[in-house]
């Protein structure tokens, strides 16, 4: 699959979409900035137009990759969600990116989850993991959220990072967890949300 074949995936306020070259400057401003620490950075400016590029050449090498997250009603852009692999990860990452100015809003726990299902029930794949920095914590968080556990087996990238497992997808198939996602993400979405049934625990 080729950068130009990357599929559109939505939600009720999202747009995943591959990443183009007029989203660079909010990547570029992200990894300048201190939010990037857990993620290698903060990266000057060559560094940072080389992860870009890596990030559309991850679609063509891989056939998988991230997706810039849009606002679907005004194109504003929030982060990136999806896939990642590259030389030396032991196997497939759900890796998420918010920009600095939107966190807090549920934005990655949505693009995340979509992302996780297309993997899942489009790609076949049977599980992922995620490469966490132990001082994390909002990402770790986030990771629970979404069903993940920490794997002190797995093997890590460098030995600097923890691994999150995701559930499987029949651990996601009409459980209660799914519901507490589903659930969760609509309360974001709409603040007086009202769930019918019984609370989730």
């Amino acid at each position: 699959m080729g950068h130009r074949d990357i599929p559109v995936l939505q939600t009720q306020r999202l747009v995943l979409a591959g990443p183009e070259p007029g989203d660079y400057p909010d990547f570029k401003a992200t990894f300048a900035s201190y939010r990037s620490r857990f993620m290698g950075g903060p990266l000057n400016a060559y560094e940072t137009w080389m992860l870009y590029a890596a990030e559309i050449g991850h679609w063509e090498i891989r056939g998988f990759g991230m997706w810039v997250i849009h606002d679907k009603r005004t194109g504003q852009t929030y982060g990136m969600a999806g896939g990642w692999q590259p030389a030396m990860w032991p196997e497939p990452e759900i890796a998420w990116i918010i920009w600095p100015d939107v966190a807090g809003k549920g934005y990655a726990l949505e693009a995340t989850d979509r992302a996780r299902r297309f993997f899942y029930e489009e790609r076949g794949w049977d599980g992922a993991v995620s490469y966490l920095d132990p001082h994390n914590l909002p990402s770790i968080r986030l990771a629970e959220r979404l069903g993940a556990r920490r794997d002190a087996q797995a093997r890590t990238v460098d030995g600097n990072d923890v691994v999150y497992r995701h559930p499987a997808p029949a651990q996601l198939r009409n459980t209660q967890l799914a519901d507490g996602i589903a659930m969760e993400i609509a309360n974001y979405a709409d603040p007086q949300f009202t769930p019918k049934g019984w609370a989730l625990d």
